[in-house]
């Protein structure tokens, strides 16, 4: 158990955190980037999502699975779209869109608190931001996230 605490809670040195991304080919112009693709799509989610937020108001919709999977598709091929037109080429589908699908699905789609819904954005800040304390599992999160948005870039 301590193990899975230090994993999670114990922040590592600077020069470790250094060390890991040059072993793992991380640079920091393409974490912005990155960076810049998750947020993108975050924000679009969120202002374009016409189902419950679990705010009280006059209406309340109530979005199928298949209308979440729809709208979350829309928002993919639409920041695509975007960072074509910067010339910043990604494939349209693969793992990385697998890989956000599925975090969408879990903190946002499917998600009954409102406040994990809209903290998202800064979770995301936190994540990529370089210049912040990493824990173990804060490396292996943004490494994962880095690889698989680098192995569907186009060069």
């Amino acid at each position: 158990m301590e193990n899975f605490f230090n994993y999670i809670s114990k922040p590592l040195l600077p020069e470790d955190v250094d060390l890991w991304f040059k072993s793992n080919n991380m640079i920091s112009e393409k974490m912005e980037l990155y960076s810049d693709l998750t947020h993108s799509l975050n924000f679009l989610i969120l202002d374009t999502y016409l189902g419950e937020m679990d705010i009280p108001n006059e209406t309340k919709i109530k979005l199928t699975d298949d209308d979440n999977r729809h709208h979350f598709e829309w928002c993919w091929d639409k920041v695509m779209d975007n960072f074509s037109r910067e010339n910043i080429k990604f494939d349209i589908r693969g793992g990385h869109f697998d890989y956000f699908e599925s975090f969408f699905d879990e903190t946002f789609y499917n998600q009954r608190n409102h406040k994990v819904k809209t903290s998202i954005g800064q979770f995301l800040t936190d994540l990529f931001n370089d210049k912040k304390t990493f824990t173990k599992s804060d490396l292996d999160m943004v490494t994962t996230i880095y690889k698989v948005l680098d192995k569907h870039i186009k060069h």
